[in-house]
């Protein structure tokens, strides 16, 4: 790869190092300039960029980029499509990340162009979170450099994802003469706000004496229950293989795997098994809502990851967590983390169609109407929810969408224009991150283009509007973050929502669409006649 400053007039075909303002608005980092950029920047009396260009043993970023996350991301996790050089993985289940960290490492040690974060091994993953990112740190990737990572990786990805199942949980409490009732409560609140929050059920609770014969009776009438797995919450903590619990499970044909951990809060713990079940002598200090070491061994045993006394002993790089303000607790408000935004798909179906002169969208199109066809198109996106508005003849509109799974949403002041329609497709997606603004005559989109366009949506990098264009042309649909429900929603008339992409230009990032799916509409009878043609019953 070559990099540095060069002529303009000698930049066709080159990558664009910084973000370039020029009279039509501003070209960002990373655009591959074209003829038509050229001209615009020459116009502008911009003689000199930064730009790069890449050699014949160069891989682009967003193809090196897409190659490694595909590769590193197991069961669980749902890679996006790249842009400017970066993949993110997100968690597709709430479960807990399971991270071959030494092979994270050998990665990040090939070259400086390749990189590869991930969230903590044995970290809880919500449903949506980014665990994992891919980021080109250059404009390529030597393409001996990507082999090499993609030999490290093989056939076994590095980040996976183990969903937490829903198990019945059984929870003994023992007492003393001196055992206060509140201080039961408090036990049995504390387990049943950890099992809930792991997608389990607080099956069985029993209350009984500290003592080895009634620990022991209640493991076995938990056990015969299929509690899996386990809790005991002594009233006195456990200090010894010969103490209480311990003796307790031993008693009734189950084994002590290991006793204490270091971890600090949560030494005293107690990992045990009966019959393939995990029995815990939960530490003293799980009453509390802080996270201890039980919460580490808890989480893996709810996402059903063996355990062994070796990897209760690993556990002391890390685990004095006392000094640790900033770990969350379950009561209170949990740290922001990264999540992959919430994208709702709206299709504008409501207008009078005046230039066909009958609607359009009910037009047979490879047997099926139009606005079937586009909104069947929306429904394979990797969008939340598809909200569509309807207008003119809304039964039939309605009706040709029988049995899909969208929301309809009627516009009875749709005679006024289309900003009518746009106000409330967004009152609808009000609860959405985004929305893609789609036209009901546009059934040819390619799903390819949609995931590129939220690959690019990155409201804190200022592209929280992206259009996707065609050969120099902008198309439909136009991803817009929710900073601007308000403005698309204070429109009127007709003009749909390009004065806002000339109001919010910084906000604006163009992605190319190698199809003209985009730009093909049915505004016309020889533009409806067209699409019959592409697309055959």
């Amino acid at each position: 790869m070559k990099f540095g400053e060069i002529p303009v007039a000698e930049a066709e075909g080159a990558i664009l190092a910084h973000s370039v303002k020029h009279g039509g608005g501003i070209f960002k980092k990373g655009r591959r300039l074209s003829p038509a950029d050229i001209a615009a920047l020459t116009s502008a009396g911009i003689a000199q960029i930064f730009a790069a260009r890449l050699g014949s043993d160069d891989v682009p970023e967003d193809e090196a980029a897409a190659a490694i996350a595909q590769a590193v991301g197991g069961s669980g996790v749902t890679a996006q499509a790249p842009f400017t050089g970066r993949a993110n993985l997100h968690a597709g289940v709430h479960g807990l990340a399971l991270i071959d960290a030494e092979r994270v490492r050998q990665i990040n040690r090939l070259h400086e162009s390749l990189t590869l974060a991930t969230i903590a091994n044995h970290a809880v993953a919500e449903k949506r979170q980014m665990v994992a990112t891919v980021k080109i740190i250059l404009f390529s990737v030597p393409r001996d450099v990507l082999a090499e990572a993609l030999a490290i990786i093989g056939n076994e990805p590095l980040i996976r994802v183990e969903a937490f199942r829903h198990r019945h949980v059984g929870l003994i409490i023992t007492r003393l003469p001196q055992t206060k009732p509140s201080l039961i409560v408090k036990s049995e609140d504390a387990m049943r706000e950890r099992v809930t929050a792991l997608d389990g059920d607080l099956a069985a609770v029993v209350v009984v004496e500290h003592a080895i014969g009634p620990v022991s009776r209640a493991i076995t009438d938990l056990a015969a229950k299929h509690c899996h797995p386990i809790l005991v919450f002594g009233a006195s903590a456990i200090v010894d293989r010969g103490d209480v619990i311990p003796a307790a499970v031993q008693a009734v044909g189950g084994e002590v795997v290991h006793l204490g951990m270091p971890v600090d809060p949560g030494n005293l713990m107690m990992y045990g098994r009966l019959h393939g079940a995990p029995v815990i002598g939960v530490p003293s200090c799980a009453r509390s809502p802080k996270i201890n070491g039980f919460d580490w061994v808890f989480a893996r045993v709810m996402a059903g990851v063996h355990v062994t006394a070796a990897d209760i002993m690993d556990m002391g790089a890390g685990g004095l967590l006392a000094e640790i303000p900033t770990r969350p607790e379950p009561r209170e408000s949990k740290l922001k983390v990264h999540q992959a935004p919430r994208i709702a798909a709206i299709v504008l179906a409501a207008g009078k169609s005046t230039r066909m002169g009958t609607n359009k969208l009910l037009a047979d199109l490879g047997g099926k109407p139009m606005i079937r066809r586009t909104v069947e198109a929306v429904l394979s996106w990797p969008v939340e929810g598809v909200i569509v508005v309807t207008g003119n003849e809304a039964d039939k509109v309605t009706g040709a969408l029988e049995g899909l799974n969208v929301t309809v949403v009627h516009n009875v002041d749709f005679a006024h224009g289309m900003a009518t329609s746009l106000k409330r497709g967004i009152e609808a997606a009000a609860d959405a991150d985004g929305v893609l603004i789609c036209l009901g005559d546009m059934p040819a989109v390619e799903p390819q283009i949609v995931g590129r366009l939220m690959a690019a949506f990155n409201p804190a990098e200022h592209r929280s509007i992206c259009v996707p264009v065609h050969r120099g042309q902008r198309g439909h649909p136009v991803l817009w973050g929710r900073s601007h429900f308000a403005a698309l929603s204070g429109l009127s008339g007709d003009r749909g929502a390009k004065e806002l992409l000339h109001r919010f230009a910084d906000e604006v990032i163009e992605v190319e669409a190698p199809g003209d799916g985009v730009v093909t509409d049915a505004d016309t009878p020889a533009a409806l006649d067209a699409l019959k043609s592409r697309i055959a019953p």
